[in-house]
């Protein structure tokens, strides 16, 4: 009888696969009365490494004594002063509203919706482009190069996700490899599918290749949804 696939597996929701809990805080932005100022101060009080994700955390207390962690920016250090608000100094670190940003600023840590803390563009390195601004949205270039529209009222993070760097330092030797992915609670290392022998993967078989469109319906059975699911398209895009 042939084996559960990976993708199987991992919807049966076995602890292997179970997301980590051990992170070090929850990272958003303040939503009170104090965040619809035009400008509040704050200062960083601790930089912490946090093992659920690839970014650093910035422990920010404000004015009002209140304290939030927050994904910190590229160049931030301890007792800098930050600024929240539509007034606040186009400076790295700083908070704003999308359409107090100018054109062509990168940001990060971007809200999906007014209000939500910040769900966007949130790992190491990454950053977005302001392109261009309207009375009624925003439009943002991706790291992934997609633009969005967004609300303007979305507050972002004025710089660049810290730890940019981190890809930089290889990994070296398989262990630490498997240790980095075990933390992220990934199966390492992993078998390619055309690797496989035909009853374990429906790639498997045929000497290295699919032997069939990788092009699935969405509609296929747990067993057969591998590939590119419900493509539009394949092969490379045509330059013109």
């Amino acid at each position: 009888m042939p084996k559960r696939l990976k993708t199987q597996k991992r919807g049966k929701g076995t602890p292997l696969y179970l997301a980590g809990k051990n992170g070090a805080a929850v990272s958003k932005y303040i939503d009170n009365g104090e965040s619809q100022k035009a400008k509040i101060s704050g200062e960083v009080v601790e930089l912490i490494n946090d093992p659920a994700r690839t970014a650093v955390l910035a422990k920010i207390r404000f004015e009002n004594k209140e304290e939030e962690h927050v994904i910190a920016a590229e160049g931030m250090f301890v007792g800098q002063r930050i600024e929240y608000g539509k007034e606040a100094a186009l400076e790295v670190g700083n908070v704003k509203p999308l359409i107090e940003l100018v054109e062509g600023c990168p940001v990060f840590n971007i809200e999906k919706s007014p209000g939500d803390g910040g769900s966007l563009v949130r790992t190491s390195g990454g950053y977005a482009l302001i392109i261009t601004k309207d009375r009624k949205a925003v439009y943002v270039k991706m790291p992934s190069g997609k633009t969005m529209q967004l609300n303007p009222n979305n507050r972002a993070t004025i710089g660049i996700a810290g730890a940019g760097g981190r890809k930089e330092k290889p990994f070296v030797k398989a262990g630490a490899k498997w240790i980095a992915m075990r933390r992220k609670h990934k199966k390492y290392p992993t078998v390619r599918g055309i690797a496989m022998n035909a009853l374990n993967h429906p790639f498997g078989g045929a000497n290295h290749h699919p032997g069939k469109s990788k092009s699935t319906s969405r509609h296929a059975a747990p067993g057969r949804k591998v590939g590119d699911i419900a493509s539009k398209r394949t092969g490379r895009v045509k330059k013109n």
